[in-house]
Protein backbone atom coordinates (compact mmCIF):
# COMPACT_ATOMS: atom_id res chain seq x y z
CA UNK A 1 0.00 0.00 0.00
CA UNK A 2 1.55 3.23 -0.69
CA UNK A 3 1.82 5.83 1.27
CA UNK A 4 -0.04 9.47 2.44
CA UNK A 5 1.42 11.86 0.31
CA UNK A 6 0.83 15.41 1.71
CA UNK A 7 1.41 18.52 -0.23
CA UNK A 8 3.12 20.89 1.96
CA UNK A 9 4.21 24.48 0.29
CA UNK A 10 4.86 27.64 1.23
CA UNK A 11 3.55 30.54 -1.37
CA UNK A 12 3.09 34.03 -1.67
CA UNK A 13 -0.44 35.11 -1.57
CA UNK A 14 -0.20 34.67 -5.03
CA UNK A 15 1.15 31.46 -4.74
CA UNK A 16 4.53 31.90 -6.21
CA UNK A 17 7.52 29.64 -5.02
CA UNK A 18 10.74 31.68 -5.27
CA UNK A 19 10.92 33.07 -1.19
CA UNK A 20 13.99 35.68 -2.67
CA UNK A 21 11.35 37.70 -4.77
CA UNK A 22 8.52 37.94 -1.62
CA UNK A 23 7.77 41.64 -0.39
CA UNK A 24 9.36 41.74 3.19
CA UNK A 25 7.21 41.46 5.92
CA UNK A 26 5.58 44.39 7.12
CA UNK A 27 6.89 46.63 10.14
CA UNK A 28 7.08 44.97 13.59
CA UNK A 29 6.80 41.73 11.92
CA UNK A 30 9.93 39.17 12.65
CA UNK A 31 11.06 37.46 9.32
CA UNK A 32 13.18 34.70 11.08
CA UNK A 33 9.68 33.62 12.72
CA UNK A 34 7.89 33.77 9.51
CA UNK A 35 10.73 31.25 8.55
CA UNK A 36 10.47 28.85 10.75
CA UNK A 37 6.44 28.33 10.30
CA UNK A 38 7.43 26.10 7.25
CA UNK A 39 9.30 23.39 9.48
CA UNK A 40 7.28 23.61 12.42
CA UNK A 41 4.29 22.57 10.62
CA UNK A 42 6.13 19.74 8.76
CA UNK A 43 6.92 18.40 12.29
CA UNK A 44 2.99 18.17 13.33
CA UNK A 45 2.50 16.00 10.10
CA UNK A 46 4.88 13.62 12.20
CA UNK A 47 5.96 11.65 8.55
CA UNK A 48 8.29 9.40 7.62
CA UNK A 49 9.99 12.11 5.48
CA UNK A 50 9.97 14.40 2.38
CA UNK A 51 9.71 14.12 -1.45
CA UNK A 52 11.64 16.81 -4.40
CA UNK A 53 12.16 16.47 -7.75
CA UNK A 54 15.89 16.22 -8.87
CA UNK A 55 16.34 20.30 -9.41
CA UNK A 56 15.22 21.11 -5.33
CA UNK A 57 17.29 18.07 -4.33
CA UNK A 58 20.22 19.42 -6.97
CA UNK A 59 20.56 22.14 -3.69
CA UNK A 60 21.03 19.34 -0.98
CA UNK A 61 23.16 16.88 -2.88
CA UNK A 62 26.78 18.18 -2.16
CA UNK A 63 28.78 14.92 -3.89
CA UNK A 64 30.93 14.33 -7.21
CA UNK A 65 30.34 11.70 -10.15
CA UNK A 66 33.42 8.99 -9.58
CA UNK A 67 34.53 6.01 -10.92
CA UNK A 68 33.43 3.16 -9.21
CA UNK A 69 33.66 -0.42 -9.37
CA UNK A 70 30.38 -1.68 -11.45
CA UNK A 71 31.05 -5.43 -11.94
CA UNK A 72 29.54 -6.51 -8.66
CA UNK A 73 26.18 -8.76 -9.17
CA UNK A 74 22.56 -7.19 -8.48
CA UNK A 75 23.09 -3.70 -9.06
CA UNK A 76 19.49 -3.58 -11.36
CA UNK A 77 17.81 -4.82 -8.24
CA UNK A 78 16.22 -2.14 -5.92
CA UNK A 79 18.50 -1.55 -3.23
CA UNK A 80 17.40 -0.99 0.15
CA UNK A 81 20.58 0.43 2.35
CA UNK A 82 20.62 1.30 6.00
CA UNK A 83 18.23 3.42 7.06
CA UNK A 84 19.23 3.94 10.76
CA UNK A 85 15.59 4.41 11.55
CA UNK A 86 15.84 7.94 9.87
CA UNK A 87 13.20 9.56 7.84
CA UNK A 88 13.89 9.56 4.26
CA UNK A 89 14.13 12.38 1.68
CA UNK A 90 13.18 11.17 -1.64
CA UNK A 91 14.70 12.63 -4.78
CA UNK A 92 12.69 12.11 -8.32
CA UNK A 93 15.56 11.44 -10.53
CA UNK A 94 14.71 9.83 -13.61
CA UNK A 95 18.23 9.83 -15.52
CA UNK A 96 20.32 9.31 -12.07
CA UNK A 97 22.32 13.16 -12.43
CA UNK A 98 22.20 13.56 -8.83
CA UNK A 99 25.71 12.49 -6.58
CA UNK A 100 25.39 12.59 -3.07
CA UNK A 101 28.46 11.38 -1.66
CA UNK A 102 27.15 9.90 1.46
CA UNK A 103 23.71 8.48 2.58
CA UNK A 104 21.79 11.16 3.86
CA UNK A 105 21.00 14.79 2.90
CA UNK A 106 20.33 16.96 6.62
CA UNK A 107 20.09 13.67 8.02
CA UNK A 108 17.85 12.24 6.37
CA UNK A 109 18.13 8.91 4.06
CA UNK A 110 18.21 9.02 0.68
CA UNK A 111 15.87 7.05 -1.30
CA UNK A 112 16.30 7.88 -5.17
CA UNK A 113 13.62 7.04 -7.67
CA UNK A 114 14.97 6.19 -10.79
CA UNK A 115 14.67 5.41 -14.47
CA UNK A 116 15.50 1.57 -15.72
CA UNK A 117 17.88 3.30 -18.49
CA UNK A 118 20.77 5.15 -16.10
CA UNK A 119 24.09 3.34 -16.08
CA UNK A 120 25.30 0.36 -13.72
CA UNK A 121 29.16 2.75 -12.59
CA UNK A 122 26.33 5.49 -11.50
CA UNK A 123 23.98 2.83 -9.49
CA UNK A 124 27.50 1.16 -7.42
CA UNK A 125 27.90 4.66 -6.96
CA UNK A 126 24.65 5.28 -4.92
CA UNK A 127 25.14 1.96 -3.39
CA UNK A 128 28.89 2.89 -2.36
CA UNK A 129 27.52 6.25 -0.72
CA UNK A 130 24.90 4.14 1.18
CA UNK A 131 22.21 5.64 -0.93
CA UNK A 132 18.98 3.18 -1.41
CA UNK A 133 17.54 3.41 -4.72
CA UNK A 134 13.94 2.16 -6.46
CA UNK A 135 12.63 2.28 -10.47
CA UNK A 136 10.39 3.81 -11.31
CA UNK A 137 9.92 1.77 -14.38
CA UNK A 138 11.88 1.98 -17.78
CA UNK A 139 11.73 6.13 -17.65
CA UNK A 140 11.75 6.87 -14.20
CA UNK A 141 7.99 8.09 -14.54
CA UNK A 142 5.77 5.83 -13.14
CA UNK A 143 5.20 7.28 -9.82
CA UNK A 144 2.25 4.85 -9.00
CA UNK A 145 4.82 2.05 -8.96
CA UNK A 146 7.32 3.97 -7.26
CA UNK A 147 5.02 5.04 -4.26
CA UNK A 148 3.96 1.40 -3.85
CA UNK A 149 7.44 0.09 -3.56
CA UNK A 150 8.04 2.75 -0.42
CA UNK A 151 4.77 1.94 1.09
CA UNK A 152 5.39 -1.85 0.38
CA UNK A 153 8.84 -2.80 0.61
CA UNK A 154 10.21 0.33 2.61
CA UNK A 155 7.19 0.60 4.88
CA UNK A 156 6.64 4.44 4.62
CA UNK A 157 3.16 5.20 5.51
CA UNK A 158 3.47 8.85 4.88
CA UNK A 159 5.97 11.24 2.86
CA UNK A 160 5.57 15.45 2.84
CA UNK A 161 5.59 16.02 -1.34
CA UNK A 162 7.27 19.43 -0.84
CA UNK A 163 7.80 20.54 -4.87
CA UNK A 164 9.09 21.90 -7.09
CA UNK A 165 5.72 22.73 -9.18
CA UNK A 166 6.76 20.55 -11.96
CA UNK A 167 7.20 17.81 -9.34
CA UNK A 168 4.30 19.04 -7.36
CA UNK A 169 2.62 19.00 -10.77
CA UNK A 170 3.43 15.32 -11.63
CA UNK A 171 2.18 13.87 -8.80
CA UNK A 172 -1.01 15.98 -9.05
CA UNK A 173 -1.89 14.61 -12.30
CA UNK A 174 -1.10 11.14 -11.59
CA UNK A 175 -3.85 11.40 -8.46
CA UNK A 176 -1.16 11.08 -6.00
CA UNK A 177 -2.01 13.60 -3.34
CA UNK A 178 -3.85 13.22 -0.44
CA UNK A 179 -3.87 16.40 1.43
CA UNK A 180 -2.74 19.70 0.93
CA UNK A 181 -0.78 21.86 3.42
CA UNK A 182 -0.33 25.20 2.38
CA UNK A 183 1.20 28.33 3.98
CA UNK A 184 0.14 31.73 3.12
CA UNK A 185 3.40 33.89 3.33
CA UNK A 186 2.29 37.46 3.83
CA UNK A 187 3.74 38.50 0.57
CA UNK A 188 3.26 39.17 -3.14
CA UNK A 189 5.37 38.38 -5.95
CA UNK A 190 3.24 39.70 -9.00
CA UNK A 191 5.58 39.01 -12.27
CA UNK A 192 3.56 36.64 -14.64
CA UNK A 193 5.70 33.43 -15.47
CA UNK A 194 7.32 32.97 -11.56
CA UNK A 195 7.01 29.19 -10.49
CA UNK A 196 4.01 28.17 -8.55
CA UNK A 197 2.05 25.27 -6.71
CA UNK A 198 1.55 23.41 -9.10
CA UNK A 199 3.16 23.30 -12.27
CA UNK A 200 1.80 20.52 -14.85
CA UNK A 201 3.95 20.42 -17.80
CA UNK A 202 0.90 19.71 -20.82
CA UNK A 203 -0.82 20.46 -23.69
CA UNK A 204 -3.38 23.40 -23.26
CA UNK A 205 -6.06 21.55 -23.49
CA UNK A 206 -4.93 18.91 -20.42
CA UNK A 207 -6.54 19.16 -17.21
CA UNK A 208 -4.10 17.61 -14.13
CA UNK A 209 -6.14 18.38 -11.14
CA UNK A 210 -9.40 16.51 -13.44
CA UNK A 211 -11.44 14.07 -10.91
CA UNK A 212 -10.45 15.77 -7.80
CA UNK A 213 -12.01 18.03 -5.31
CA UNK A 214 -10.71 19.48 -2.32
CA UNK A 215 -12.55 20.02 0.87
CA UNK A 216 -11.33 21.92 3.25
CA UNK A 217 -10.07 20.31 6.54
CA UNK A 218 -8.65 23.40 8.60
CA UNK A 219 -7.39 26.95 8.90
CA UNK A 220 -4.88 28.40 11.52
CA UNK A 221 -3.87 31.86 11.60
CA UNK A 222 0.00 31.78 12.51
CA UNK A 223 2.10 34.59 14.12
CA UNK A 224 3.16 37.58 11.52
CA UNK A 225 0.29 37.14 9.43
CA UNK A 226 0.91 33.56 7.44
CA UNK A 227 -2.04 31.71 7.40
CA UNK A 228 -2.35 27.59 7.38
CA UNK A 229 -4.84 26.38 4.87
CA UNK A 230 -5.59 22.50 4.71
CA UNK A 231 -7.58 20.49 2.08
CA UNK A 232 -8.64 16.60 1.91
CA UNK A 233 -8.34 15.73 -2.13
CA UNK A 234 -11.33 13.80 -2.68
CA UNK A 235 -11.19 11.81 -5.55
CA UNK A 236 -14.96 11.85 -7.74
CA UNK A 237 -13.73 9.22 -10.75
CA UNK A 238 -11.16 7.16 -11.20
CA UNK A 239 -7.56 8.63 -12.74
CA UNK A 240 -5.35 6.16 -14.55
CA UNK A 241 -2.13 5.19 -13.65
Amino acid sequence: MRPKIISHMISSVDGRLLADRWTPPAAGVDADVLRQHYDWVAARFGADGWIVGRRTMQGYANGMARAVDATGDGLRDMYIADRKSRDVAVAIDPHGKLHYGKDNVGGDHVVAVLGEQVTDPYLAELREDGVSYLFAGADGTNLHRAMDILGGEFGIKTLLLEGGGLTNGTFLKAGLIDEISLLLYPGIDGLAGVPSIFEYAGTPDEKPALGQSLRHIGTEDLSGGTVWLRFRVERSAEIPK
